[in-house]
């Protein structure tokens, strides 16, 4: 016999008495059932729980701010003139420095590889437990919490908060609002300040932004992120989730009945009903009707509905579920961490059994491993010094009183390094030539050219070749550079006309 439950089934559907059904449900519906284009969105009261998840959702929260406050301003110490800002993209100098690590305009691959590796986990992540990011990592979660946190202490929890915003306006009501909308755009504030850090020097810019000397461009970043993270995580809340995030509607292809998701275990907790102490539980589900999983939800739906898309996988009312079962002396775990499959196992009394490795996981395990490898392998290849060739090409070569022939040359020698680097450069393809730069007294077969360090040197080479080495009107050649921390390499052309013309 095989048993199907169907987890997006309210229990008035599945032919159980409903239970009450809390104020923002009742007022959702009845702002669906008035119609329009624009449905009014209906405030929801999150009351504070205290458990394993809202432990662990707190120290995520103080570790991703205190990551992203603090390392603007970590110094990492780099020569000459270059920034020690350890994490800086640096616009106008055209780098993105990463503590030892420093990327070039030409090597945006690299940012891309990061991107497609940060995508790769995501999926994975979500394959094996749900919308874990969006629970506990992701920003607008993050600032909503710290929000609701600033909420509290000014309004108080659930029922205070409710209160005060059906009150009348007064003296109490007025100082509470606003100091909590305050104390919003001074966090708003500071997130958008924090984030401009990431594009200047630090210590320069808090000192120049305040007298109006800062780039423009700092205040309007500022500006827009003040006001974002202000409506986002202060008014919009749960709406950026349901309806301006694309996660949600993206994730459900990632899942599959073996994801880890928030689960109410209807097999135990049906029927369910309210409970005296001393009354039998025989007949009858540990579900005691309580609605502390929904009052508690940031999301404000109820999880006894089953899957549910605007479900953060948050683990709020796993907390709360377990306080009501732990005071009605019941197992914990009616509402928990679970799959499809182990609900489907337990009523069918078979070994529940936790598949983490399935295809869809290899296949984005597998995915990941290659992209980081060849994302390694590339960073490992990656030479401290390029060179690039541009010939000139009017005139594409001159003719000399001695008969040999000239073609000019603009070199770009790049030094990655952060140490001087002294270059040698050659040409090699055609037998006698020599160089010579511009001003020079001299010419060799050979030259030097110093190069400071993480910079792009652009120099003018004239090759000149005997006539009797031309053997055609277009010889190939090559251009070399080598110092002590590397070598290049760059093909071109060496022009004569007529080649055997004297």
């Amino acid at each position: 016999m095989t048993v199907v439950i169907d987890r997006t089934t309210p229990p008035s559907a599945a032919g159980n008495s409903p239970g009450p059904v809390s104020a923002a449900a009742l007022a959702r519906r009845k702002a669906d059932q008035g119609g329009g284009l624009y449905k009014k969105r209906v405030p929801i009261y999150p009351k504070l729980v205290h458990g394993k998840w809202r432990t662990i959702k707190w120290a995520v929260l103080i570790a991703t701010l205190a990551v992203y406050w603090i390392v603007p301003w970590i110094r990492w110490e780099r020569p000459g003139l270059l920034p020690d800002q350890a994490v800086l993209v640096d616009f106008t100098g055209r780098r993105f420095y990463f503590f030892f690590i420093q990327l070039w305009p030409q090597e945006v691959y690299f940012i891309t590889g990061l991107l497609v590796m940060g995508a790769l986990a995501l999926f994975l992540v979500t394959a094996l437990f749900g919308r874990l990011w969006c629970g506990y990592t992701c920003p607008q979660t993050v600032w909503t919490d710290l929000f609701i946190v600033v909420e509290r202490a000014f309004e108080g929890d659930r029922n205070a908060r409710m209160k005060l915003d059906k009150a009348p306006m007064s003296f109490n009501k007025l100082w509470r609002k606003s100091g909590k909308h305050a104390v919003w755009l001074g966090i708003a504030f500071g997130t958008g300040g924090a984030w401009i850090f990431y594009f200047h020097d630090a210590p320069t810019l808090i000192q120049t932004f305040w007298v109006g000397a800062a780039p423009l461009t700092a205040y309007i970043s500022c500006a827009l992120l003040t006001a974002t993270t202000y409506v986002f995580a202060g008014t919009m809340r749960e709406q950026v989730c349901t309806y301006m995030c694309p996660w949600p509607r993206i994730q459900g292809a990632m899942l599959d009945e073996h994801s880890l998701q928030v689960s109410y275990l209807r097999d135990r907790g049906e029927p369910r009903a309210p409970h005296k102490k001393g009354q039998s539980w025989e007949g009858r589900g540990d579900c005691v009707d309580c609605n502390q999983c929904v009052i508690v939800c940031p999301m404000g739906i109820d999880i006894r509905d089953g899957s549910q898309l605007e479900c953060i996988n948050c683990g709020l009312c796993v907390d709360a579920c377990d306080e009501i079962m732990v005071k009605m002396d019941r197992p914990k775990g009616l509402i928990a961490y679970d799959t499809d499959h182990a609900v489907v196992s337990r009523v069918e009394q078979k070994a529940v059994v936790y598949k983490p490795i399935r295809p869809r996981t290899i296949y984005y395990a597998v995915a990941l491993c290659l992209v980081g490898a060849i994302m390694l392998w590339g960073f490992l290849q990656r030479s401290p010094v390029d060179l690039h060739v541009l010939r000139d090409r009017n005139p594409t070569f001159i003719k000399l009183r001695d008969g040999s022939i000239r073609n000019a040359y603009t070199l770009k020698i790049t030094n990655r390094s952060f140490e001087p680097q002294t270059f040698d450069v050659g040409f090699t393809g055609v037998k006698g030539v020599v160089l010579k730069t511009p001003g020079a007294a001299a010419s060799a077969d050979r030259l030097t050219v110093l190069v400071q360090p993480d910079e792009v040197r652009a120099m003018r080479v004239f090759v000149s070749a005997p006539a009797t080495a031309l053997t055609a009107t277009s010889l190939p050649a090559t251009f070399s550079i080598r110092s002590k921390s590397g070598s290049a390499e760059t093909p071109t052309v060496f022009l004569s006309g007529e080649a055997n013309a004297r």
